[in-house]
């Protein structure tokens, strides 16, 4: 009898236990939900007027907005990809959406992670970060000049862009196009110039897609595998990024799952996509589910994980300061007292950020595979880090000025730039009131309404566009982001 009841108790325990776990995940799940709910539908402009209303918009509305048709992200909380989700579509003619699981190109956030290469050979005693990196190329080297004289180009200066090496990035190639081999691309054989030193190395951060490249070539020489097998045998496996590559072109039983590539007016990139063999530049396919395993991996390893691709040394290596707050690979920054390793990505119809805590365990990372995808991406991670307390930043807010019609109409006209654009000759624009600002139309390019902050300066509110006029006589024009001249025409 004692044994039946003893049985009892125990099935009473067993059947208690599975009840609160189904209650506790279904809460978590439930909270993940709402987190991910609110976040959709709280995203704001980057910048708002003091004393407005604030208008929120979901995901769906801003992505309409800025004509961007997919989005993916995911989620980092506590050192666990807390969700992913994607948004709208990877191709708008075969109507497939994004899920967490479609290839985005990653842009310039292939660098810190191919950085992981060269840091793994530093680790194995395979390459010293210090050296001349000539000791390591076998058929192609840097020019050595008078301005590699006393300082020579590393790894450690090619890893933080001061190697003083040219080349900031690359346009990519059409899919019906050739590609170069990286000696090829390092020697100007293909559509950018050849990479060398015009700055001493050290004297100054510049940042070089061209480096980047010459590190890709240091990898291959010293492990004698291909930069794009090298990459998948001995990281990419080794942190379960299984959704990504460095494969150049892409290949083809991986075009299904790929998201094709839109310009800035979202139409579709001739070809889905182009094609980049400077791969540890720019040549990574991946998701920000994977991206989010990168961050994972390196915020663990920070916080003392001993098994991880690297050691907690060379992990502190990658995250110490350079010029220009560079690490070996990532940007770095501190935000309250907790460092930020961050890049951000682009390549030719693909727009992506990446942003981490290296102490906190947390992260967001957003794909998005439009031109016009980088103020959307800022809307979403400014989203999130509000919602989450993350102190990411949040939106500029502005005071604006109230003017009349008659005031306004002193800077009404038409202006031109003072300098004839190729193909287009005299560029000119128009200034017209409307409603409490002014209304620039431009005939080459797509119009803005420009709001007054004060008598000089105005505003485009939903991108930070100014114009700062001068009034005065015999010089009335203004400045267009304080880069372009245009001056006023007397009609």
């Amino acid at each position: 009898m004692s044994s039946i009841k003893q049985r009892m108790k125990y099935l009473a325990s067993l059947l208690f236990l599975i009840f609160s776990i189904t209650v506790l995940n279904a809460q978590t799940t439930t909270t993940k939900s709402s987190d991910q709910s609110t976040i959709e539908n709280s995203l704001t402009k980057l910048i708002l007027v003091k004393d407005q209303p604030v208008e929120k918009y979901s995901i769906a509305e801003r992505m309409a907005h800025h004509k961007v048709p997919g989005v993916s992200i995911a989620v980092v909380r506590n050192g666990k990809i807390d969700w992913a989700k994607g948004y709208g579509y990877a191709n708008t003619n075969s109507k497939t959406k994004v899920n967490e699981t479609t290839l985005f190109q990653a842009g310039s956030i292939s660098k810190p992670v191919a950085a992981l290469a060269a840091l793994k050979l530093a680790q194995e005693g395979k390459l010293d970060l210090d050296e001349n990196v000539n000791a390591y190329l076998k058929d192609w080297s840097i020019e050595e000049n008078e301005l590699t004289a006393n300082n020579k180009v590393t790894v450690r200066r090619l890893l933080t862009h001061t190697a003083g090496t040219t080349v900031h990035g690359f346009p990519g190639y059409m899919t019906n196009e050739d590609i170069p081999s990286d000696v090829m691309v390092l020697n100007g054989k293909g559509n950018t110039p050849k990479v060398y030193v015009d700055v001493e190395p050290e004297s100054m951060w510049r940042y070089s897609g061209g480096g980047y490249t010459i590190m890709e070539k240091v990898v291959e020489d010293i492990s004698g595998e291909s930069f794009q097998d090298y990459m998948k045998n001995h990281i990419l496996s080794n942190m379960d990024m299984h959704n990504s590559t460095y494969n150049q072109p892409l290949d083809s039983e991986l075009h299904a799952n790929a998201s094709a590539a839109y310009d800035s007016n979202g139409n579709i990139i001739e070809g889905l996509w182009h094609n980049y063999p400077e791969q540890a530049a720019a040549g990574l396919w991946t998701t920000p589910t994977d991206l989010a395993k990168y961050c994972i991996e390196i915020q663990n390893i920070r916080q003392g994980k001993s098994d991880g691709l690297l050691s907690k040394k060379t992990v502190d290596i990658m995250l110490t300061k350079h010029k220009n707050d560079w690490g070996l690979g990532p940007s770095l920054r501190w935000e309250a007292d907790s460092l930020v390793f961050s890049h951000g990505g682009k390549n030719a119809g693909f727009t992506n950020n990446m942003v981490a805590f290296a102490e906190l365990g947390d992260a967001v990372i957003v794909m998005t595979n439009g031109d016009n995808g980088g103020r959307l991406m800022s809307e979403i991670i400014t989203s999130v880090s509000q919602h989450y307390g993350w102190n990411l930043g949040k939106p500029r807010v502005v005071e604006t000025k109230e003017m009349t019609a008659d005031e306004l109409s002193k800077y009404t006209g038409r202006y031109q730039l003072d300098f004839q654009v190729p193909g287009i000759g005299d560029y000119i624009i128009t200034l017209k009131v409307k409603d409490n600002g002014l209304l620039l139309e431009d005939p080459n390019d797509s119009d803005s309404f420009i709001l007054p902050l004060n008598d000089a300066t105005f505003m485009d509110i939903e991108n930070g566009d100014t114009a700062v006029f001068d009034l005065t006589e015999g010089k009335e024009g203004f400045r267009w982001n304080n880069q372009y001249q245009l001056n006023k025409l007397k009609d």
